[in-house]
């Protein structure tokens, strides 16, 4: 997976890194929301000053920038992956791309939590949204292959199922916590068994 783009960092830091300013970051964009979230609060939340900030990043829209590019980046190269394979049926491919997109949900659960909650309030958040449909259709592409080798029902518009899909996925970021009694793979395997189940060709 790609890993987010943060501007070099000019001077050390002791004690903290561009990962741990970006965790913190997504942290507070969760809880206070990206609008309600300033550099100070996040220096804060550090225990540094404002300017100490801008020795690991360029601006507050920079952290929104990188936290959304980790959540999409995963579930693009998932979906690719499955749409550029040329062996095995759609419906495996299309089954493997469901269950990777939960365990990368899961593996990146509050980046998505905050991918989840844009809006499209500024350019940086349009382009996440143009991207979530992208992701939208690839699996609809998938669901129509599926459909077209006999393996899924007909009955229901592929971009339909593929939203429908992608919301129980989605779903995950309210209840799901890491270290609970259920791990990942179990998760995945839960919910491509439940869709799958649904969407199989009687």
């Amino acid at each position: 997976m790609t890993e987010p783009a943060l501007t070099p960092a000019r001077r050390g830091r002791p004690g903290y890194d561009q990962e741990t300013v970006l965790r913190r970051a997504i942290d507070l964009f969760n809880r206070q929301g990206y609008d309600g979230t300033s550099v100070g609060d996040i220096a804060a939340e550090l225990g540094l000053t404002k300017s100490a900030i801008y020795h690991h990043v360029s601006s507050k829209e920079e952290l929104l920038a990188a936290a959304l590019d980790e959540a999409l980046d995963g579930l693009t190269a998932a979906l690719n992956a499955a749409l550029e394979q040329t062996d095995g049926s759609a419906y495996d491919r299309l089954r493997t791309a469901v269950h990777q997109s939960v365990e990368i949900l899961i593996r990146h659960q509050p980046a998505v939590t905050l991918l989840l909650r844009v809006r499209g309030n500024s350019p940086v958040e349009v382009a996440a949204l143009e991207r979530r449909r992208a992701l939208d259709e690839k699996l609809a592409d998938l669901v129509a292959a599926a459909v077209a080798e006999g393996a899924v029902r007909d009955d229901l518009p592929p971009a339909l199922a593929s939203r429908l899909l992608f919301g129980m996925v989605n779903s995950l970021v309210e209840w799901y916590r890491a270290g609970g009694p259920v791990d990942a793979a179990t998760v995945a395997d839960a919910v491509a068994a439940m869709a799958f189940e649904g969407l199989r060709a009687r």
